[in-house]
């Protein structure tokens, strides 16, 4: 019998294998002034109003920051009982959102400029999903990313001045300027990469995990218990290296979260059309692991998800199946026009902006006040700033780079007869390209 998550209203509870899944009633679970994800079932049209078909919207309720804190009663009656952040943490959410958020914006600009090259695809509307998920992590714990990568970089601890410098094409970027937007690496704080190949990442991060429990269980390093996060779209759940890897995930208890980011388009094919059951959550109960749809434009309840996703896994419980439902602000690359989806649903998603709602609710709440934002606000632009001055002072790599890490020689290009490096010699690159 799979272990579910516990009973609440964030959650989708997993049924008995010998039984079949039921859907929930709509009408017992939700409220006046709760709403849909409405997902993106309408064909394109200009003239008509944002109205996707009833017969083709999601089953299930999301809630508000209000509800979750509704559900969330602990037995202290003292007025902060039911807060699910302190203003510690909703400060430190906050600044890793701004960043993010802010870090791209200025992606947009660069690349624009010329100072960036190749297919660039912005985060812009997804951070929540990052923050509430990384941000609970340790250094000792894995990510791996997507094409989509900077800002998951960003909230793991990766400088910005070594995600511009990547970007740039700079010997200071995290991979010495030869990964590019694409592929964001990090040893030191545990970034096993972005891949720009859909579902490419889940295997590596499968193998991340695998390591995890060998660790642990084979070599008996008792204070092991690191845990993998993938990070991947909704298209890639219709490929078959995330289905293979679900099942070996199950099969052997790996400490690993498949964290889903639906946001609800590929380049210019809804999600809801392209997928014969677009309930990516259900996927996980099919493999014997949970599988939870949380409403992933709302930090606070992606962060209460991750919490218990992330201790299922230190505790050796297996893996958890977590599908995000988000949405892109921008076009899918920063070539997309984004002609295809209708204003009206993007003027829908933008009005729910997972910072807007972070900032909200702290307010709400007497949190925190004005000024420690706007401060907040301030540090970053600075730092974003810096990292662009940083990128662009810092140099090209020399040719001799170029095939470097090609093959299992680290130096790329094999010793010669005489003993040396083939990379040393000058008249090695010739015949290439001039980078």
């Amino acid at each position: 019998m799979a272990t579910s998550f516990s009973a609440t209203k964030l959650l989708q509870p997993l049924p008995p294998l010998n039984s079949s899944a039921r859907s929930t009633d709509k009408n017992t679970l939700l409220s006046k002034d709760s709403s849909f994800f409405l997902g993106s079932t309408h064909k394109l049209s200009l003239k008509k109003p944002f109205s996707p078909p009833h017969s083709q919207r999601r089953s299930k309720p999301v809630f508000a920051v209000s509800e979750v804190v509704k559900d969330k009663k602990l037995k202290n009656d003292s007025s902060l009982s039911n807060l699910l952040i302190t203003k510690e943490e909703g400060l430190e959410l906050y600044e890793d959102m701004v960043l993010g958020r802010a870090f791209e914006d200025m992606c947009a600009q660069m690349y624009y400029r010329g100072k960036m090259f190749g297919f660039v695809h912005l985060y812009n509307g997804q951070e929540a999903v990052s923050t509430g998920f990384i941000k609970l992590l340790k250094k000792e714990d894995s990510v791996v990313s997507t094409y989509r990568d900077h800002v998951h970089a960003l909230s793991k601890g990766v400088p910005a001045r070594q995600v511009m410098s990547e970007l740039f094409g700079k010997t200071t970027g995290c991979c010495r300027g030869q990964g590019g937007s694409m592929h964001m690496f990090s040893k030191e704080h545990n970034v096993l990469g972005g891949f720009a190949f859909i579902g490419e990442g889940i295997p590596v991060a499968t193998g991340a995990a695998f390591t995890s429990k060998y660790k642990r269980e084979v070599l008996k390093e008792a204070d092991c218990d690191h845990v993998t996060m993938a990070f991947f779209g909704d298209g890639t759940c219709n490929n078959g290296q995330f289905f293979e890897c679900l099942n070996m995930a199950a099969l052997w208890k790996l400490p690993i979260i498949f964290v889903v980011e639906n946001n609800l388009w590929a380049i210019g094919m809804s999600h809801l059309r392209a997928t014969s059951d677009p309930e990516i959550w259900k996927k996980g109960p099919a493999f014997g692991m949970p599988g939870v749809h949380v409403d992933g434009m709302d930090v606070l309840k992606v962060r209460e998800v991750a919490k218990e996703a992330v201790a299922r896994a230190r505790r050796g419980d297996g893996p958890t199946l977590v599908e995000c439902e988000t949405y892109r602000f921008r076009g899918h690359s920063l070539a997309d026009p984004d002609e295809l989806r209708d204003p009206a649903e993007k003027n829908h998603y933008a009005a729910r902006d997972p910072i807007s709602a972070l900032k909200k609710y702290m307010f709400e709440n007497n949190l925190v006040n004005e000024a420690e934002l706007k401060a907040i606000d301030k540090k970053i632009d600075e730092l974003v700033e810096d990292a662009v001055e940083f990128a662009d002072e810092s140099p090209h790599p020399v040719r001799s780079q170029l095939l470097e890490n090609v093959f299992a020689d680290p130096r790329g290009f094999g010793i010669g007869p005489d003993g040396r490096y083939r990379c040393e010699d000058p008249k090695f690159t010739e015949g290439t390209a001039h980078v």
